[in-house]
């Protein structure tokens, strides 16, 4: 099985060729990507990026302040950014107008880019937000017969088990954001905000401008669970599952999937399943507590790592912790590393070149290593990492953050020079970008090809290097990937300087990977194409360079 190497990538920005760049500028003013950008050419560079998967982030139709003809804008006190949120959902059967060259044929387009995608040798991931939705949520592309959200609730309770949202009787919505409209937002009752705040008054520093979904918790009675019979929000939920399902995708990256009860997992994943059994569910979390509990009962395929491995790279990056921390993150979780998404990057976090970060992407390429090959898990680059996009653009509702904005009209300038008005030849591009993508790919497509990688045994070779004084157990972390015949010995080297070091393999590592002890080998390093003659024995420690804030991956062939 090769490795699942997952593409994320906002179709409102990938394509947008408008260099404008106006802070909180309008649709008209700084432009819009489409999912038509994302062409035969477009997809073919993806995928020679190494990339398996695309999760095209901010599909479904969401709250915004542009007007169509038949869509109305939403209203600008619960709307972030002039684009708005994407996981402010305002209708879960339809797609963003947004996205469309020709609205009236926007989910059309949206299907010939499901199928461009297929045709390209990748597959699709589309978000599934199950928590909350915009402070107006209408379906008008519902099928025939659905009943909306909300449309049947009581709001004259705080609680109700058929209720689609909580709400606070007798108070008003009061908005935390005052845009000068003319006409007042009003909301009355307040539903709860989805973040959990039960006021009527949230702060900006809530998810003001979404709603908490109800799926028959009360939370007024210790947390409750009223799930007997099944709650109305399960049922729609599972229908708009099979409805996407049922356009072909491959895979839901889904928001805060521990805000909704694992419950409500374990009976909707297998039945979706049931349709499709390849279909992929992540899960974004947060709480390590938990991982078990939706991994097992909830059912779903993978979880977000950000609180161990992530936060630690992050650490190891900026020179907060040494590199012997790593060992710590699959010692936690010990039965489950593979089943846990790695990445560096994703539109919640701040770009690895931002000021806020690292402030060098070069910087992070010894993690990228670590996170890419330490287990069979699926990894996730974020569309522009692979030029070291700074995100240090202060585009409007984002601010300078570091972070490239999901609520703005805005244009990337590194993607927009790769994309390059759809030629995808990165002629704008500049040699150090054009260097640090090839070193990506090159590192992606051979996570793909190397079975050691996808599917192989993993083994730490940290604690045998400890006192090792030719290695630096804060500087450098190493470990042997190994699948039948093929071992590889990884390593990475977080150091600002060139470092010549030797490795011990333990005589555990011989005896837990059945390696042939005292013969030596031919080996390839695998990213660069170097070759080197290695004998591998217990008492033989082997000598390597490697290059400042880089990696070697040497295979050997037993």
């Amino acid at each position: 099985m090769s490795k699942t190497i997952i593409y994320q990538v906002l179709p409102r920005l990938f394509g947008n060729q408008n260099s404008t760049n106006i802070p909180n500028g309008t649709l008209k003013e700084n432009g819009c990507g489409k999912f038509d950008d994302f062409n035969e050419k477009a997809l073919a560079a993806i995928k020679k990026l190494g990339a398996t998967h695309v999760w095209y982030t901010g599909v479904i139709e969401h709250a915004t302040q542009t007007e169509y003809k038949g869509i109305c804008k939403d209203h600008a006190d619960v709307v972030k950014g002039k684009a708005g949120s994407p996981y402010a959902i305002k209708d879960y059967y339809d797609v963003d107008p947004d996205l469309a060259n020709n609205v009236k044929n926007r989910m059309k387009e949206y299907e010939n880019l499901i199928e461009r995608t297929h045709l390209a040798g990748l597959k699709v991931i589309m978000d599934f937000v199950p928590n909350h939705v915009a402070r107006h949520y209408e379906s008008d592309a519902r099928p025939a017969g659905v009943r909306d959200l909300g449309e049947d609730d009581i709001d004259a309770v705080s609680f109700n088990r058929d209720n689609n949202f909580y709400y606070l009787p007798g108070q008003q919505f009061t908005p935390c954001k005052n845009s000068g409209a003319k006409k007042a937002y009003v909301e009355n009752p307040a539903k709860v905000t989805g973040n959990d705040c039960f006021s009527a008054s949230p702060s900006m520093y809530d998810w003001y401008e979404t709603v908490k979904l109800n799926y028959g918790v009360d939370y007024n009675n210790w947390r409750y669970k009223d799930f007997f019979p099944t709650p109305s929000t399960w049922e729609k939920m599972r229908d708009i599952l099979l409805y996407w399902a049922g356009k072909q995708v491959d895979g839901f990256r889904c928001d805060m999937a521990e805000m909704v009860p694992v419950e409500f997992w374990d009976w909707v994943i297998p039945q979706i399943k049931n349709v499709n059994p390849d279909i992929i569910f992540i899960a974004e979390t947060y709480d390590p507590g938990q991982y078990w509990m939706y991994l097992n009962n909830g059912h779903f395929d993978y979880l977000y790592d950000k609180v161990g491995l992530y936060d630690t790279l992050k650490a190891v990056i900026r020179g907060e912790q040494p590199t012997s921390n790593i060992t710590h993150c699959w010692q936690q979780h010990p039965d489950l590393e593979d089943r846990l998404l790695n990445f560096l990057e994703n539109h919640d976090e701040q770009r690895i070149a931002s000021e806020f970060f690292a402030g060098n992407a070069e910087k992070a390429m010894p993690a990228m290593l670590i996170s890419a090959t330490m287990s069979k898990a699926p990894v996730m680059v974020y569309f522009g990492q692979e030029f070291g996009e700074p995100g240090m653009d202060e585009e409007g509702f984002s601010g300078l953050d570091g972070r490239t904005t999901i609520f703005d009209y805005w244009s990337v300038e590194s993607v927009r020079n790769w994309v390059n008005g759809g030629k995808m030849d990165g002629r704008k591009l500049t040699a150090a970008q054009k260097e640090l993508q090839k070193r990506y790919s090159a590192l992606l497509n051979v996570c793909q090809k190397e079975k050691a990688i996808g599917e192989g045994a993993f083994f730490d070779l940290m604690y045998c290097n400890y006192e090792n004084q030719n290695f630096d157990s804060t500087k450098q972390f190493v470990f042997l990937r190994k699948q039948d015949k093929d071992l590889l010995l990884i390593v990475s080297n977080f150091a600002n300087e060139e470092a010549n070091i030797t490795v011990n393999i333990a005589q555990h590592a011989f005896d837990y990977l059945q390696i042939p002890e005292g013969k030596t080998y031919e080996a390839k390093e695998l990213l660069r194409g170097e070759k080197a003659t290695m004998t591998l024995a217990p008492e033989q420690p082997i000598a390597m360079t490697i290059a400042a804030n880089s990696g070697v991956v040497w295979k050997i062939k037993l």
